[in-house]
């Protein structure tokens, strides 16, 4: 049996800038984490000359090409395999659509598996290009490319995204001790809201190839906020990295309507009146997990808990996807 699993992140600053509408113009910037939050994804054979795949549902095809998950199905052709006689199972921590990257992390630990059946060897950046190549080319989704990078590669990482495709990645340079106050004093609480990325950043994705200058100079300021993110991290000011979520998540709103809601803005409010000091929605909006900054981490998990929001603790993930077993 093959069991690959790859994290779940979150984003620390310039998200948004990956997708190809903006970066192919302007280039992107962004800085992420992966969390020890995983996706899993299981393969054995099944000795039947079918190819059985269970989800959410339950598949059994003659090959990979009739399946109807979609990336599943765009994977075994990407990699030039008919399927017969495999199993695959998926299984996650987290469910989907809840802002953490899901999409990306299946889709890389399902290509790390299938790699693996075929005794590949395979780099994280090539890993990462070719589940953006299944979700952005072959599946014509309207996202970007961070989930699937920072999956891959794990840690904190710093990406610049460069017209006509490549993408470049590096640590981000922080202290010990930074770290490990920031993974003791960022805090995820669940809204109980789902969501599809797709949905929410088709309008992003529009305006941007429309050149709307309203959402140009919004991912510019955001391009330029994750730049200070990562100065402030790497100069272990956490305090001034709380701010300027505080102001990412301000400007994130006014992309689209559907960014936020009622609800999410009186928690949000509310966390800040608790201790924290600064936050914002984890992924693309509308539903996920707000993520906060609170050195009062006591005060701020009980205004939270008062309110319903169950939180998920986390700690950061440094090896990205890989095989558990082989």
């Amino acid at each position: 049996m093959i069991i690959a699993r790859s994290p779940l992140r979150i984003s620390l600053g310039g998200g948004g800038t990956d997708l190809p509408s903006y970066y192919e113009k302007h280039g992107g910037f962004l800085v992420a984490g992966a969390i020890d939050r995983y996706v899993y994804i299981t393969l054995h054979e099944n000795f039947t000359p079918d190819l059985i795949v269970k989800y959410s549902r339950l598949e059994r095809v003659e090959d990979a090409g009739k399946l109807e998950h979609p990336i599943i199905r765009e994977a075994f052709g990407l990699l030039g395999m008919d399927g017969r006689g495999l199993e695959v199972t998926s299984m996650a921590d987290i469910p989907s659509g809840t802002g953490l990257g899901s999409s990306g992390s299946f889709t890389t630990a399902l290509l790390k598996a299938l790699h693996a059946q075929k005794k590949d060897l395979v780099h994280p950046a090539e890993l990462a290009a070719q589940a953006c190549d299944i979700e952005l080319n072959r599946l014509k989704e309207p996202i970007g490319k961070q989930d699937q990078y920072i999956a891959a590669y794990g840690g904190l990482t710093c990406f610049n995204f460069h017209p006509g495709g490549k993408v470049e990645a590096w640590p981000l340079k922080v202290s010990d001790e930074t770290r490990d106050n920031l993974e003791d004093n960022l805090l995820l609480f669940f809204t109980g809201y789902s969501r599809s990325a797709s949905s929410i950043l088709k309008e992003q994705d529009q305006k941007s190839k429309s050149d709307d200058q309203a959402m140009l100079e919004n991912l510019h300021f955001v391009k330029d906020l994750g730049l200070q993110s990562q100065a402030a991290l790497e100069a272990g000011n956490l305090p001034e990295f709380a701010r300027l979520m505080d102001v990412h998540w301000q400007r994130k709103k006014q992309r689209s309507g559907g960014m936020s809601n009622p609800k999410i803005n009186e928690w949000y409010d509310l966390a800040l009146a608790s201790g924290a000091l600064g936050g914002k929605l984890i992924g693309a909006g509308g539903g996920g997990f707000l993520m906060f900054y609170a050195e009062d981490k006591a005060r701020l998990r009980h205004a939270m808990r008062q309110h319903g929001l169950k939180e998920v603790r986390f700690r950061f993930d440094f090896e990205g996807t890989k095989l558990v077993a082989s």
